[in-house]
């Protein structure tokens, strides 16, 4: 069997390369080029003076960011909000594509699909101004409360219930959205399997245990690996819109914590170390979840060699 050279092959595919040339641009000057500005988590740095000028010290911002308590509890409330949002969010979207993918009738389905993909689309200021409208202090089920006879409640600012109020919010906004992709993975089953099983004497439970949950597991499993690697990225802007209300005590993340030391603080310095931390955990937790997977048998997000 003849082998193609490396030439060869560059010479059969150079259409398909020059059009992805564009793609590859964009993606090396606004996610690979701004790598580089992460040389200021070394620096005493100042934006009047440029990275050039700014004196070198070390990992004094890296001593800094594992010393502060403010960055630690960051941390906390980030790590808390991914776990719960893990278990009580990550479930639905698949629990959605089961159940649509039962839905015998084609238009009724497409109807559901749009009632539940339009959320996804609105800006998280929408998204927080309606919860607001409905769940606030002067929020229509208060008022309902109130005409009843009822002591009403402002679930917008209890720092309680501030968990479930953020989680609650991500479900409706983006479940909906989440969901494509199993629909995709379950449009790959064959129906003639379905029909065997059936005639076998198996009922709903027992095809939707051995047919279809084993038909999407290596995509559950790539979606989670995804997520653990966004483990401490959260919704920036939907907790920037609301921490002002419940406070910073159970509103501060990662980013938030960030953005706040880094651009209204103006240390840059301190904040880039924070963030490059962040985001070199992120990968590690990446590679351990696939590092994982391949134990169990599955690809992950590349296949083990």
């Amino acid at each position: 069997m003849n082998t193609i050279t490396w030439r060869d092959r560059l010479r059969r595919d150079k259409t398909l390369l020059v059009m992805t040339l564009p793609a590859v641009g964009l993606l090396v000057l606004f996610a690979y080029v701004p790598m580089l500005g992460n040389v200021i988590a070394w620096q005493d740095y100042s934006p009047y003076v440029g990275i050039a000028d700014s004196p070198f010290i070390g990992w004094d911002n890296f001593v800094r960011v594992f010393s502060n308590p403010q960055f630690l509890h960051a941390v906390g409330n980030t790590l808390l909000i991914t776990g719960f949002q893990l278990v009580f969010f990550f479930p639905i979207p698949i629990m959605l594509a089961l159940l649509l993918n039962s839905v015998v009738t084609p238009a009724l389905r497409t109807s559901i699909q749009s009632i539940i993909y339009l959320p996804h689309f609105f800006s998280w200021v929408l998204v927080v101004t309606i919860f607001q409208q409905i769940f606030g202090g002067a929020g229509l089920v208060n008022r309902l409360l109130a005409q009843a006879g009822y002591t009403g409640f402002d679930l917008m600012t209890n720092p309680d219930t501030f968990l479930v109020l953020v989680t609650s919010q991500a479900v409706w906004k983006d479940a909906g959205w989440g969901i494509i992709i199993f629909l995709a993975a379950l449009a790959t089953v064959d129906p003639a399997h379905y029909e065997a099983s059936a005639m076998d004497g198996a009922g709903r439970w027992r095809r939707m245990w051995h047919i279809t949950l084993p038909a999407i597991r290596p995509t559950i499993i790539l979606l989670l690996i995804l997520r653990l690697g966004d483990a401490l990225t959260v919704g920036f802007e939907q907790l920037i819109l609301q921490r002002g209300a419940v406070g910073p005590g159970v509103a501060e993340v990662i980013d938030t914590y960030v953005y706040y030391q880094g651009v209204v603080n103006g240390d840059w310095a301190f904040a880039a170390a924070a963030g490059l931390v962040k985001g070199v955990v992120s990968l590690l937790l990446v590679l351990g979840a696939n590092k994982l997977a391949h134990v169990f048998g599955e690809d992950g997000v590349y296949r083990k060699s």
